[in-house]
């Protein structure tokens, strides 16, 4: 391996800036955050390059901002969700709760300003399904979009250009991705792995109707800040001093959003938002794996947030200083922003715990200088040049929000607090169904049970196998990181069982549904017993498999009880190739997923983003997440069936399902 995942990589980190008289600015074109000198004697010459690179830079563009006057409000705070992470969707119901997922986000964040619903990735390339498929297939979807927007929220659609290997539509991407945004009503389009749109997709937009957001992935060309008036500062290292995001000192207006998925700790990241009048981006379930923020830096957000909601004017204000007002020793650092002469100094304490001064300003007779952050009157002192010191405690890490005001009640709060720890959770595999016999159901082989060493193999993606985060405080992921195949060994103890040779056919599924009357309570894309009566079934979900081999009296098999039989040569596999459902479900309270096992026919192609596809042999498992409203039902998903094999009435009526398929007795490393 050629670098340390688990610092910044040379074009993460910030761009120092030249200070003397006739240097080349343009060489700050390219930057994601201008670093700041250690010594507070050069701030004032760093300030006043970075104006100058402002100044030449904006004339060199012909730069006049006028997308910006189309967007209203801003967007601090936003979500990457998963379109069904639990707390937006009920899987048992089958039905979306938004005011839940937003009442949840305002008790945990504050709320949240923006949501990207993200809905595809890492699901896409199960079959010929393309991109636009997986949000245009949601019939309720433009409900969705408006019962956010009605609770203030703006949303967010993804485009991922990388996706080539699917089913094509008859227009470009570009006219596709305007429709979409058109249809659902959505307020901008998050750009997968790109840092800019095509021209042609902002023009498609802007037919659609002026003020759509693009929003890049890292960092926005400086020729486009004028036409993405967002974008993510994704894996963006600081200085030691805070530095200046370049985006934002560009164009006042344009909103970035800090973020380093993998990491358990975000206090960088709030701090360089805070002092820049910028945003987060928050995002818990990574393509499936929780990595939770902790109490701590929700207590930060919230905080923030308020500030946010009231000084809006304020972090998009023309006038804004950053590391004004130091007062002259300490790691409190302050960006002072004034609007309609009115001075609003952002805070951070970037060292321990500290009391003492804030800010050396100019005196404010009348006014009281207050912290809005927990509401608390600061102490100023008097100094000998005629300024003041304005300051108090302010723990190790903490932010504050000053103002000088004159009005006798601002609102307490507590201070911002919590647990750093990570808040860990398990991704906990669902009880496997007990289904005695003492016979041999008929088209099922009889395995002994007993202890196994499994091999397991797969790919090592975002979204891990099972419920392990793959990158815990890394920055970008890359290759030998990401792709390469990954191997587990999985002690396991199984009790004896049968397991069919074959899958389920349509045939034998239109009987179950003739029997029965079965009919799922979402039934998009529900397909089964519509096909060759002898080919395998698909169109099924977990629910619907489940539901034919009660009927049978039988269950799924475990992922491992899958294997075992394979690698045993007692499996058979009917044409066309399809998956093989598992009952090896699990759930972490956001997102669910189950095992798939043996491959199928279809493989996309084009992208190593894309699940695995084509025959796979018994030791590969892939991880595959579960969507709602019928969208985990695919052609290349079927399912067979297993039982557990007792010698005795007695034997079944006393077992339990201790140590079956991977249950609470197994060991896996």
């Amino acid at each position: 391996m050629s670098f340390n995942p688990y610092v910044p990589r040379p074009i993460d980190r910030p761009t120092e800036v030249p200070l003397g008289a006739h240097a080349d600015l343009t060489l700050l074109d390219e930057a994601k955050v201008f670093a700041a000198p250690t010594d507070p004697a050069d701030w004032p010459a760093w300030r006043d390059q970075l104006t100058a690179w402002r100044v030449d830079a904006r004339t060199r563009l012909g730069y006049t901002g006028a997308h910006y006057d189309e967007i209203s409000g801003d967007c601090f705070s936003v979500c990457l969700a998963w379109l069904w992470d639990e707390t937006l969707y009920d899987h048992e119901r089958g039905v979306f709760t938004v005011d839940s997922f937003l009442d949840t986000a305002e008790r945990d964040f504050g709320g949240f300003d923006g949501v990207v619903l993200w809905h595809a990735y890492p699901v896409i390339g199960l079959d010929e399904r393309n991109q636009f498929d997986y949000y245009r297939d949601v019939p309720e979807l433009p409900e969705v979009v408006r019962a956010l927007q009605e609770r203030g929220v703006r949303v967010f659609v993804d485009y991922n250009p990388w996706d080539t290997g699917t089913r094509r539509e008859t227009g470009t991407d570009a006219l596709e991705v305007a429709a979409l945004a058109g249809k659902l009503g959505v307020d901008g389009v998050f750009l997968d792995t790109l840092k800019e749109g095509a021209d042609e997709l902002r023009r498609e937009l802007d037919a659609v109707r002026p003020g759509i957001v693009l929003e890049g992935e890292s960092r926005v060309p400086l020729a486009r800040i004028g036409d993405h008036a967002m974008s993510w500062a994704q894996w963006f290292a600081d200085s030691d001093v805070p530095g200046v995001l370049r985006a934002k000192w560009f164009e006042r207006r344009h909103v970035l959003h800090h973020t380093r998925r993998w990491h358990r700790n975000h206090l960088d990241e709030l701090h360089s938002a805070w002092l820049n009048g910028c945003g987060v981006l928050v995002w818990e379930s990574v393509f499936g794996v929780w990595v939770g923020w902790n109490e701590r830096d929700r207590a930060v957000l919230r905080a923030m947030r308020r500030v946010q909601a009231s000084h809006t004017e304020w972090l998009r204000a023309e006038d804004w200083v950053p590391l004004a007002d130091h007062p002259g020793s300490g790691e409190v650092y302050a960006s002072r922003w004034t609007h309609d002469d009115e001075p609003l100094w952002t805070v951070v304490n970037r060292g321990g715990d500290h009391d003492g001064p804030w800010l050396r300003t100019a005196p404010r007779p009348g006014r009281r200088f207050v912290d809005l952050v927990t509401g608390a009157e600061l102490t100023v002192t008097a100094a000998p040049d005629g300024t003041v010191t304005v300051g108090g405690p302010l723990p190790g890490g903490a932010i504050a929000a000053v103002v000088a005001t004159a009005d006798t009640a601002v609102p307490a709060h507590p201070a911002p607090g919590g647990d750093p720890s990570f808040p860990a959770r398990a991704a906990v595999r669902a009880r496997t169904p007990w289904a005695p016999r003492t016979d041999l159901p008929a088209g099922l082989i009889a395995v002994d049970g007993g202890r196994r060493e499994l091999l397991v193999h797969h790919r090592v993606r975002e979204t891990g196998l099972y419920g392990e985060t793959p990158y815990v405080d890394e920055w970008k992921p890359l290759p030998p990181r990401l792709h390469h195949t990954g191997t587990l060994r999985r002690n396991v103890l199984l009790s004896r069982f049968a397991i069919a040779t074959h899958e389920v056919t349509h045939g034998q599924y239109a009987e179950f549904l003739r029997a029965t009357g079965y009919r799922p309570p979402r039934p998009e894309r529900f397909t089964a017993g519509q096909g060759p009566a002898d080919a395998p079934v698909t169109g099924v979900e977990l629910a619907d498999a489940r539901a034919y081999a009660a009927w049978a009296g039988l269950r799924l098999p475990t992922e491992d009880e899958w294997q075992v039989a394979a690698e045993a040569g007692l499996l058979h596999r009917r044409e066309p190739l399809v998956w093989n459902l598992t009952e090896s479900e699990h759930c972490d309270g956001r997102t669910r997923f189950v095992i798939l096992k043996g491959g199928c026919a279809y493989r996309a192609e084009g992208s190593d983003w894309y699940l695995d596809g084509g025959p796979q042999p018994p030791k590969v498992s892939v991880k595959l997440l579960l969507l709602g409203a019928g969208m985990t039902r695919s052609d290349s998903v079927g399912f067979r069936c297993a039982a557990d094999l007792v010698d005795a009435p007695a034997d079944a009526a006393g077992s339990s399902d201790l140590g079956r398929g991977g249950g609470p007795t197994e060991v896996a490393r």
